[in-house]
């Protein structure tokens, strides 16, 4: 029987995505990866300078900085600035809407993300929505996993782009297809693809997410768990350590430079 770290270091994947609003961050120092990417869940769950410090000593550390929240604006109020090491580096995005005030979700994103990029030119950039203007902004480029990812890489390498290329994607290190459900049924869920092949409340196709909507956990069943168990496969890492590194190995073969971890089902998966 593997330990986490056992089945993490077989996988293949190089960095590691914490939400601090889940877990410690603190203990990504026992984890079987160099790299660990802090997620940003809102001011309140910014983890303190003294822990990101700590981690910038003992791991490669980014810290995700939303280009339109107060604290991370170049444009405007950049305090929380002062809160990450220098030794660390930065995760550009433009920010998800759940963590951001309607007056921060209405600036711009194009001249933060240009001006951000001026301040911090080793940092990555986050595509998700914005994907032309992260790629003009220039840096690595952080994606999500998802079913045209292989097709997305090729072509921008065939297009020239001898940039990096990162990819995140939720992890769940097991078979059990409940468990997998479990852990990123919701989030599959929300994949506008997925959305729109999910069946509604009268078993119909073309789901829209509203409150008829069947459940999405290890609790679906017929059309919605078909289709959430194949989107699983589309749009996260599940499986055995060696399945996910099987899809880490194609990933890697058509471009992409890093895969970066996030433990769906929490930290301890990656731990014990």
């Amino acid at each position: 029987m593997l330990t986490g770290r056992e089945a993490v270091a077989r996988t293949g994947i190089d960095a590691a995505a914490l939400k601090p609003a889940e877990c410690d961050v603190s203990r990504a120092v026992d984890l079987p990866v160099d790299r660990v990417a802090i997620d940003y869940e809102g001011r309140e769950h910014l983890p303190d300078a003294e822990t990101l410090g700590r981690l910038a000593d003992e791991t490669e550390l980014y810290v995700t900085t939303p280009v339109r929240a107060d604290g991370f604006d170049p444009l405007g109020d950049d305090s929380l600035l002062d809160r990450i090491p220098d030794a660390a580096r930065r995760v550009l995005v433009a920010g998800h809407g759940a963590y951001l005030s309607d007056k921060e979700a209405s600036r711009a994103v194009a001249s933060r993300l240009g001006a951000a990029r001026r301040d911090a030119p080793d940092a990555w950039v986050g595509t998700e929505g914005v994907e032309r203007v992260a790629l003009a902004a220039g840096g690595t480029q952080f994606e999500l996993l998802s079913r045209s990812t292989d097709r997305d890489v090729r072509a921008l390498r065939a297009a020239g782009f001898d940039g990096e290329v990162a990819v995140y994607a939720p992890t769940v290190l097991t078979d059990d297809e409940d468990a997998v459900l479990d852990a990123v049924g919701a989030y599959v869920s929300r994949r506008r693809p997925v959305a729109r092949a999910l069946p509604d409340g009268n078993g119909s196709g073309g789901g829209d997410g509203s409150d008829a909507a069947p459940p999405t956990d290890a609790s679906a069943t017929g059309r919605a768990r078909e289709v959430l168990s194949a989107a699983a496969r589309d749009f996260a890492l599940v499986g055995s350590p060696e399945t996910v590194r099987e899809r880490v190995d194609d990933l890697r073969e058509v471009g992409v430079d890093h895969v970066v971890g996030y433990p769906a089902r929490g930290i301890d998966e990656f731990l014990s």
